[in-house]
């Protein structure tokens, strides 16, 4: 794909965009349109977030709404909803009920709140919406695909396994992180799955998923097929750091400390005394 003379008026128009904006912050905006200016073109960019840092889905809403002036996003896939459900043949004048029923979106797990103006940004400019997540019916299928096992390097499916282990906070059995680990690699094969069949000649899909899924050591950049260019750009609340596995990071104000592991002890006692690796 060769967009580069395409590209120059999207990043003026990204620049008139972002700008303008007042939230998220102005310096945040025009540091996202550095970014891009850098990242672009490219087949699919994977925008990688803290789920708990509203600046980053008010970026995503930025980054959908500049991409699609210039009629470059060819479609925004999201980890927040189902591989399966999509917003294709809706009109632009379509109701937030109706797009939150084609993509049988669960509040519950991802606020509408958040994740809406990303997706009715979307939505307005007729351009189609698609879940890339592994549907939660095929979950229970995946932990028991030893399979998966293989397929990442052996180092990254330990990384995998000591990420599950450590987001819940050393309380999970033993015998439950291999099979969680491949759940995760199992999301990561469906939305790269679901981004390879939304990609067009010439222009851009936009992946939103959390910061994880996007590494390219770990993440969905790793099932991607040959020859499909792609980008990743992660979200960092706090100090970005080098940006290792990802192609940048755009770093935003720091999040108050949670101790999320304190309501997931109340729930899940320990069962078992921490292992190594």
């Amino acid at each position: 794909m060769n967009c580069r003379r395409a590209c120059t008026p999207l990043i003026a128009s990204l620049a008139l965009l972002v700008t303008a904006c007042a939230s998220p912050g102005a310096g945040d905006a025009q540091r996202l349109t550095l970014q891009l200016q850098r990242l672009l073109p490219a087949d699919v960019v994977l925008l990688g977030e803290q789920h708990d840092a509203p600046d980053h889905q008010r970026l995503q809403r930025e980054a959908v709404l500049a991409l699609a002036a210039r009629g470059q996003l060819a479609a925004l896939a999201l980890e927040m909803a189902a591989q399966g459900t999509s917003t294709r043949g809706l009109g632009t004048g379509d109701s937030e009920a109706l797009v939150r029923e084609r993509l049988h979106w669960n509040d519950a797990a991802w606020p509408w709140t958040a994740y809406g103006p990303v997706v009715m940004a979307a939505v307005r400019a007729g351009v189609p919406v698609f879940g890339a997540n592994l549907p939660r019916e095929q979950m229970a299928d995946a932990m028991k695909t030893i399979a998966l096992d293989q397929a990442l390097a052996g180092a990254a499916v330990q990384k995998h396994r000591e990420n599950i282990e450590q987001g819940h906070c050393g309380l999970l059995p033993a015998s439950q992180i291999a099979p969680m680990a491949r759940i995760q690699i199992a999301r990561d094969i469906a939305m790269a799955r679901t981004v390879e069949q939304v990609a067009l000649p010439g222009k851009t899909v936009l992946l939103v998923a959390g910061g994880m899924h996007v590494l390219r050591d770990l993440g969905v950049p790793q099932h991607l097929r040959p020859g499909l260019e792609a980008r990743v750009l992660l979200l960092r609340a706090g100090d970005s750091g080098p940006p290792a596995h990802a192609d940048a990071i755009l770093s935003t104000p720091a999040r108050p400390a949670v101790d999320y592991c304190a309501g997931l002890r109340e729930r899940l006692p320990p069962t078992r005394a921490r292992t190594p690796g």
